[in-house]
């Protein structure tokens, strides 16, 4: 069922569903994804399957992506991310299907972050689950990078569009050259078929490079407890490190619960299988659990 909702006067469109033959009010989980990414592609098909476990679930567009409005667009607006699942969680709390004390958010890659540094600080949510996750704090960005470099040449875009210029964007994948996502993987995803969708378009605002770079989701890891945490990654992912989810594992208290899969690549869990069903089972056993 599409509905749209509004955070901060911003529209926002989602998708809300309910398990078929449902009775009574029910657990619910808010779904945030990958970066880029719009609510019929990643989070549309966790959220699908979540259903079918028995949770009324929303995956929504965020703020300046997909069918929701904000400006510029395909532009990363951390905070504003935040604000968008409060909202969400408002909005699931005022169904008649939903049981307002039983909300658990679940984020999958870029989602893992915004999902664990907002469940962390709304008392509301009540467990948190990352999918291959990114849990972006710059620290680690610092460590990878000439980030006074990178800071320079993207204040300098900033400059130019606060003094009027155009927004200025770079692609989000591609399979040589530059991009927000380069190289192959990202492109075996969002470059074919396997992520079409009307909504989405292959750019992105080059001041959201800024955004990821400085933004601290960690975080949300040394604030959750007394929560449950439950992480799920691939033994190998050169885009979301393994090393991140141990190092969330390692500063979340109990209770947690770290389950790995052996995925090869990132995307494996975007919408391979056997991968999405393991990280689906592994979700709604944790979620049956404490949820």
């Amino acid at each position: 069922m599409r509905i749209e909702f509004e955070a901060d006067g911003v529209g926002l469109a989602g998708d809300l569903r309910v398990p078929a033959g449902a009775r009574g009010p029910l657990p619910a989980l808010v779904l945030t994804g990958p970066f880029t990414g719009v609510r019929d592609q990643v989070t549309g098909l966790y959220a699908e399957r979540l259903a079918r476990e028995g949770y009324v679930t929303l995956a929504f567009d965020h703020r300046n992506w997909g069918e929701s409005a904000g400006t510029p667009r395909r532009h990363e607006d951390p905070q504003g991310k935040l604000h968008d699942l409060r909202a969400a969680v408002s909005v699931l709390r005022s169904r008649p299907e939903v049981d307002g004390e039983r909300i658990g958010a679940v984020g999958i890659c870029l989602g893992g972050g915004y999902a664990l540094r907002f469940a962390a600080f709304d008392p509301r949510v009540k467990v948190f689950a990352g999918i291959a996750g990114a849990y972006n704090n710059p620290y680690t960005m610092r460590a990878g990078m000439d980030y006074q470099a990178a800071l320079a040449g993207l204040g300098e875009v900033l400059e130019r569009q606060d003094l009027g210029g155009p927004v200025e964007y770079l692609p989000a994948v591609a399979e040589e050259g530059e991009a927000a996502m380069p190289g192959d993987e990202p492109y075996a995803y969002y470059g074919t078929e396997r992520a079409a969708s009307a909504s989405w378009a292959n750019e992105v605002t080059r001041a959201s490079i800024r955004e990821l770079i400085t933004v601290d989701n960690m975080m949300g890891a040394d604030f959750l407890s007394p929560k449950p945490a439950l992480i799920v990654h691939g033994v190998v992912d050169r885009f979301c490190s393994p090393e991140g989810a141990e190092e969330v594992f390692r500063r979340l208290d109990e209770p947690k619960r770290l389950v790995w899969l052996d995925a090869q690549r990132h995307i494996d869990l975007y919408d391979a299988e056997p991968y999405v069903s393991q990280a689906v089972e592994a979700t709604a056993a944790f979620l049956r659990e404490h949820l």
